[in-house]
């Protein structure tokens, strides 16, 4: 089998960790690449999500208007609704709808 030299240029503290993690998994440096590369084919891509991560969102409106939904819930007894019993309002809400909407 022919191979082939890859050199690339790293941040020294991601070096040594990344070789501390490997050491401590019994892998060397090449090892460590050659399975990534591996898994790249048999997955057709890389083998996990690469994307950019979302700032969190804070629009004032947007919090005073999640703020405001917030308190109604709560004055309203609804802030400690169990997922089954939100979806079983939004169902009967929607019921509701579509039967004065076939009247």
């Amino acid at each position: 089998m022919e191979t082939s030299l890859i050199q690339t240029r790293i941040d020294a503290n991601l070096k040594n960790d990344v070789s501390k993690l490997f050491d401590s998994l019994g892998l060397d440096m090449s090892t460590a690449i050659k399975i990534f590369f591996k898994k790249c084919l048999s997955e057709g891509g890389i083998p996990f999500e690469v994307k950019l991560s979302r700032p969190a969102y804070k629009s004032p409106e947007g919090m005073r208007a999640f703020t405001a939904l917030r308190q109604e819930a709560e004055a309203n007894g609804l802030s400690d609704m169990t997922l089954d019993e939100i979806n079983a309002e939004i169902a009967a809400a929607r019921a509701e709808r579509k039967k004065k909407a076939g009247e």
